[in-house]
């Protein structure tokens, strides 16, 4: 049986887990700028099996508004033409049979609400995220038996206190990336 301490040391551990997992759904949402992380959600059919689009290619950022994917397997790329192209981010590849190339135009005012959406959805998972582990320490706290109700208290504010932390933590990464998407 674990200890209050224990619980409230696993939710934190679980509360960073979910901040950082925002923080790089964040990095995959599209700005202005060209980021290699934006590809890394994209999946492409390999031969019939979905394959990360990172484990089939090299990706670059040779100026600030281009990314290149250069496949391993030059028969790919047309495949991998298509998963971009199906994918949320609005780019338009284009390729000389070795290259694509994935210019990043300026987003529009209208471009730019629908990413803010999608980036205070992410958002709102993760402080799900976060309110689920706290709803899990404290119904586990509840169960512990050799803890008086003053000590389960304490142990519930603390976990309290560390959900409250972690949801800040998230408001302030979308508070950012909500300010690096408006920005012109």
């Amino acid at each position: 049986m674990a200890t209050a301490e224990e619980l409230i040391k696993s939710a934190q551990d679980r509360m960073v887990k979910s901040v950082e997992h925002a923080r790089a759904e964040f990095a995959t949402v599209r700005t202005g700028r060209a980021s290699a992380s934006l590809l890394d959600r994209i999946e492409v059919d390999y031969y019939g099996t979905q394959t990360p689009l990172r484990q089939l290619s090299t990706i670059n950022v040779p100026e600030p508004r281009m990314l290149t994917v250069q496949p391993f397997d030059p028969s790919s790329i047309k495949a991998i033409e298509k998963a971009i192209m199906e994918s949320d981010l609005g780019l338009t590849p284009s390729n000389d049979g070795k290259l694509i190339r994935l210019p990043m135009p300026q987003p529009t005012e209208e471009r730019r609400k629908e990413l803010v959406k999608v980036v205070r959805k992410i958002a709102e998972e993760g402080k799900v995220a976060v309110r689920n582990v706290r709803r899990d320490a404290v119904h586990h706290l509840k169960e512990l038996k050799d803890v008086g109700s003053d000590d389960e208290r304490r142990a519930e504010e603390s976990v309290q206190k560390l959900t409250d932390e972690h949801t800040k933590t998230i408001e302030d990464l979308l508070k950012h990336k909500e300010a690096e998407i408006m920005e012109v």
